[in-house]
C-alpha cells in the first residue's frame, strides 16, 4: 500500500500522483498542511515539506526527487515501454535535467509563488505567513510563467514529448506544475499553441483524472482546467 502525504495543490505532490497513476498503483492520500509543522509529519520528513511517500515495510520516502528515483528503482525495471525514466545514460541525463528545471526552477519562479499567494495563505495563520496575497509577487510569477511556457513550446515543437520520443518524468513534472496554476487561470495558453497541444495530450491521460477532480472551496477552477479540448 502506498500512502502519500500531500497537499492537493502542491505541484510536487501532483507530480508524484501522476507517476503512481502512470504505473497503475493504488494510492491513499493524506492531506498535509506543511506550514502547520505537525509533529508526526516532521518525524516522517524533518524538512517539513510535501510530498512524503509511505510504503509498507520501507522507511518514509521524502521529497519529490527521492520519490522519483525510488519509484524508478522499484517499478521501472518491470514496466517495459511504460517506464518513465529511460535506460540509456544520455536520455536519463535529459530527463533528470528537465525534472530539475520544473521541480526546482519553475517551482521557485512561478508555481510555488502562485500557489502560496493564492491558495496556501488563505489557510495560514498570520504568524505562519498568512494574510492577503502579495500582488507584486503574483505579477512577477505570472510573468515568469510566460517564459517557462515558451520553453515548453520550444521543446514540444522539436520532440514528440518534452525529453524525447516517449512520455517520461519530464512531461509529468511540467504538467504537474502547470496543472496547479491552470486551476487558478494563470497559464496564458493563447501565447503558445505547441505547449497547449502538448499539455492537452498529457491532460487526457487516465493518470490525470484524479487531479482534474480536485477543487477548492471558494476558489472555482478556471474554464480550461477540466476541459480536455480547451
Amino acid at each position: 500500500m502506498y500512502t502519500l502525504y500531500h497537499h492537493p495543490f502542491c505541484p510536487h505532490s501532483r507530480f508524484v500522483r501522476l507517476v503512481l497513476g502512470e504505473y497503475g498503483l493504488d494510492l491513499r492520500l493524506v492531506e498535509e498542511r506543511a506550514w502547520e509543522r505537525r509533529e508526526a509529519f516532521l518525524v516522517l520528513n524533518p524538512a517539513g515539506t510535501t510530498p512524503v511517500l509511505s510504503v509498507d515495510g520501507m522507511p518514509a520516502v521524502p521529497g519529490v526527487g527521492v520519490i522519483a528515483e525510488f519509484m524508478d528503482e522499484t517499478c521501472g525495471p518491470d514496466s517495459g515501454d511504460r517506464r518513465l525514466m529511460p535506460t540509456s545514460p544520455a536520455e536519463r541525463i535529459e530527463v533528470r535535467r528537465l525534472m530539475d528545471w520544473f521541480n526546482t526552477k519553475f517551482f521557485e519562479e512561478a508555481s510555488n509563488l502562485l500557489v502560496t499567494e493564492r491558495i496556501y495563505k488563505r489557510f495560514m495563520n498570520e504568524e505562519d505567513g498568512g494574510g492577503p496575497p502579495a500582488t507584486d509577487v503574483i505579477r512577477a510569477a505570472k510573468t515568469n510563467v510566460r517564459y517557462h511556457l515558451a520553453y515548453i513550446g520550444w521543446l514540444a515543437q522539436r520532440r514528440n514529448f518534452l525529453a524525447g520520443d516517449r512520455l517520461t518524468y519530464a512531461d509529468l513534472a511540467a504538467a504537474a506544475h502547470l496543472s496547479a496554476i491552470d486551476y487558478l487561470g494563470d497559464v496564458p495558453w493563447i501565447e503558445d499553441d505547441a505547449a497547449k497541444a502538448w499539455y492537452a495530450r498529457v491532460k487526457s491521460r487516465p493518470s490525470f483524472r484524479p487531479l482534474l477532480s480536485d477543487w477548492l472551496a471558494g476558489v472555482p477552477a478556471s474554464r480550461t482546467y477540466v476541459d480536455l479540448d480547451f
